[in-house]
């Protein structure tokens, strides 16, 4: 017999409560009923979880850290019914590495005056999806394409192409670069979501790679002096760095940002999120 919701609320019922009696009251069910509900769970347990005397009921040791778990356990399965029947009070929007860069605090602002009904989350997850496929987000920016036929997506900007490169670096000194400038160096890439890799040189002219997995690690590495990193806009405007100089990429073409999300199951706030954000990076 597995351990049921029921049972657990019984117990907390009875904690709190106070008494059988008035768990009982609170529960909507009769005080032999929370009896039996209580010794079932203490004998699915094998432990005794509440000590009863003539004045008082409390916890037993094992008992506070069970009652513990039970209201954490409850409070999820109480967030996963509302998320599931109130209409989407809630919008998770998930990313990779910078949002939406610099329009990211208009965007969170715009959304709150227009829609101050629906909790608006940015989340950073640092998969291909950016948490859509992991279930962690309802709506994801990406900025390189998914090739999964269980999303849809549109573009809803481009973003500026920049080279990031140690502060010591001699081409720290110039205003731009163009690819050609980079081909003899160490590319610093993430192959999961970054927005470059080597195939933007030309087939006979591109840089040897070195992979990172994550945003502080790929600021760290390049800082050294070692790689240097290309990457869209949005990065160079969420993440100024000592020790690290962006530089433009003359010649290099933009970066696509795609808004993505479930082909079967889109969120209902997806064509409003598109619009907005479409209409800011327009702006």
């Amino acid at each position: 017999m597995d351990v049921e919701l029921r049972q657990l609320r019984c117990l907390t019922a009875i904690v709190d409560e106070g008494t059988f009696t008035d768990a009982a009251i609170a529960l909507g069910v009769s005080q032999p009923a929370v009896s039996r509900t209580l010794s079932a769970l203490e004998k699915r347990l094998g432990v005794r979880l509440l000590r009863r005397t003539s004045r008082e009921i409390s916890p037993t040791a094992i008992g506070l850290r069970v009652v513990a778990h039970a209201r954490r356990v409850l409070t999820e399965v109480d967030n996963l019914v509302q998320e599931a029947t109130s209409g989407h009070v809630e919008l998770r929007i998930g990313h990779a590495w910078s949002a939406l860069g610099r329009l990211t605090p208009t965007f969170q602002h715009r959304w709150l005056e227009s829609h101050p009904e629906t909790r608006l989350h940015l989340l950073r997850n640092n998969s291909p999806s950016a948490g859509l496929a992991e279930g962690t987000a309802d709506l994801a920016v990406v900025r390189r394409p998914l090739e999964d036929r269980r999303f849809e997506g549109a573009i809803v900007g481009l973003e500026t192409r920049w080279c990031a490169m140690a502060a010591s670096d001699p081409l720290a000194r110039r205003r731009s670069v163009r690819l050609a400038d980079l081909s003899s160096r160490v590319l610093l890439v993430d192959q999961r979501t970054g927005s470059t890799t080597a195939e933007l040189w030309p087939a006979d002219a591109r840089p040897v790679t070195q992979e990172s997995r994550e945003i502080d690690d790929w600021l760290t590495i390049i800082a050294t002096g070692r790689c240097v990193g290309v990457t869209a806009q949005s990065v160079v405007d969420q993440y100024p760095r000592p020790g690290i100089v962006y530089l433009p990429v003359r010649d290099a073409e933009p970066i696509a940002v795609r808004l993505v999300w479930w082909r079967d199951d889109p969120h209902p706030a997806t064509r409003t999120v598109l619009e907005l954000l479409t209409e800011l990076y327009r702006t």
